[in-house]
């Protein structure tokens, strides 16, 4: 009978110790998918460091660049899933948008549209919520966001002063759904110096609380730490979200330009 247990625990041990290694070569793999650098209106974030999911391997994902000189293109998504399929689905995905992204004329919702077609024709990538959002200034001193969301949260908008507002919205239906349904855009005004802070529900799920309230807490932790610069501002939104943590995450901050100072006027 002791060798039988010392048997089946030695089996055991090795089983935790393949699925150790399994999960960390997964976590490797979503690593190198990740977007080094993201270049956005003011700054480039540096590559994540440290953990880049909560214990779990997933399909979070976000992605950022300069569509022109004075645009920034954002966007944020979930693909269903938390292992290494779910974070091969999510470099599918994130590529194929990529391509997209750089056609300037055609609008968030267009955009996601054709991406949630070519996704159904030649992919089966799973499920997948998405946020595409659009900053380009509209006049002196004011920027405008146009964003389109696929099943997914909406921004949050941190206004110069500290007021942070969550754009409530009725999303449109998740990619992979039914192509056919329209997708709609959506307009909202942001002042200089403003911050967009787009993330996953895995930042505000708890299982014990609405998720309302989850949402709430992270508004009102976004705008009490909106003066901080971006890098130190995302960490402490990591650092401090109120989720219990039992899905994976992701969150993107940019930075509109503050607005010109009559003793800078050079300043953009």
């Amino acid at each position: 009978m002791i060798l039988a247990l010392a048997g089946a625990a030695g089996l055991a041990i090795d089983d935790a110790h393949l699925f150790h290694q399994l999960r960390d070569e997964a976590e490797q793999f979503q690593r190198l998918l990740v977007p080094g650098f993201l270049t956005c209106i003011l700054s480039r974030l540096p590559p994540p460091t440290g953990p880049l999911l909560p214990g779990v391997l997933g399909g979070d994902w976000y992605d950022a660049l300069l569509v022109a000189e004075d645009t920034c293109t954002a966007v944020i998504g979930d693909v269903l899933g938390h292992d290494v399929h779910a974070a091969a689905a999510m470099s599918q995905t994130r590529h194929m948008l990529r391509a997209l992204l750089y056609d300037r004329h055609s609008s968030p919702s267009d955009i996601l549209a054709r991406l949630d077609r070519a996704l159904q024709a030649i992919t089966e990538t799973p499920v997948t919520t998405a946020c595409l959002a659009r900053l380009e200034p509209a006049g002196p001193g004011i920027w405008t966001l146009r964003w389109s969301s696929a099943g997914h949260c909406s921004p949050i908008v941190i206004t110069p002063d500290g007021q942070a507002r969550y754009l409530s919205i009725d999303p449109d239906l998740p990619l992979g759904v039914d192509t056919a349904v329209p997708r709609r855009n959506h307009l909202h005004p942001v002042p200089a110096g403003s911050t967009l802070v787009l993330f996953t529900d895995g930042l505000i799920e708890c299982s014990h609380e609405s998720i309302d309230v989850g949402l709430e807490r992270l508004v009102a932790l976004a705008g009490e730490h909106a003066h901080l610069p971006l890098r130190s501002f995302v960490q402490t939104l990591t650092d401090r979200h109120p989720s219990d943590t039992h899905d994976d995450m992701a969150v993107l901050a940019v930075r509109t330009p503050a607005a010109p100072t009559q003793h800078d006027p050079h300043q953009s």
